[in-house]
């Protein structure tokens, strides 16, 4: 089996695959912003796009995208804003999670959820 992060990694490599094949030109890979990090940094259609990765195993405790909560969210929404700063980007971004499912002896699942959050709504 797999260590946590050889998942992570894997994972990773899959969603890049997945949105390079759906058109997304990928920028930067795992950017850091103090403790924060940024899975993928893409342009899509002339939006900056902000993904979460989340790799599972299995959904035997929920979907990968699941464990996206308020707070993860809160920390990219500041690193994204770290990162717009740094390039003094000024248009439309996007925040968005691909879902990855690496089950033992089964063919992986990739579930891209566009728009997945906006910074501030639903926190608190």
């Amino acid at each position: 089996m797999a260590s946590h992060n050889d998942l992570g990694q894997e994972g990773e490599q899959l969603a890049r695959t997945y949105l390079e094949r759906k058109g997304y030109r990928i920028i930067v890979s795992n950017w850091r912003h103090g403790r924060a990090e940024i899975d993928l940094i893409t342009t899509y259609d002339n939006i900056l796009v902000f993904v979460e990765v989340k790799t599972r195993s299995s959904s035997q405790f929920g979907q990968p995208d699941e464990f996206v909560g308020p707070k993860k969210e809160q920390q990219l929404a500041k690193a994204a804003c770290a990162y717009m700063e740094q390039v003094r980007y000024q248009g439309e971004i996007r925040f968005d999670v691909v879902a990855v499912l690496l089950p033992p002896q089964a063919p992986a699942e990739v579930n891209h959820i566009q728009d997945a959050f906006f910074p501030g709504v639903g926190w608190g």
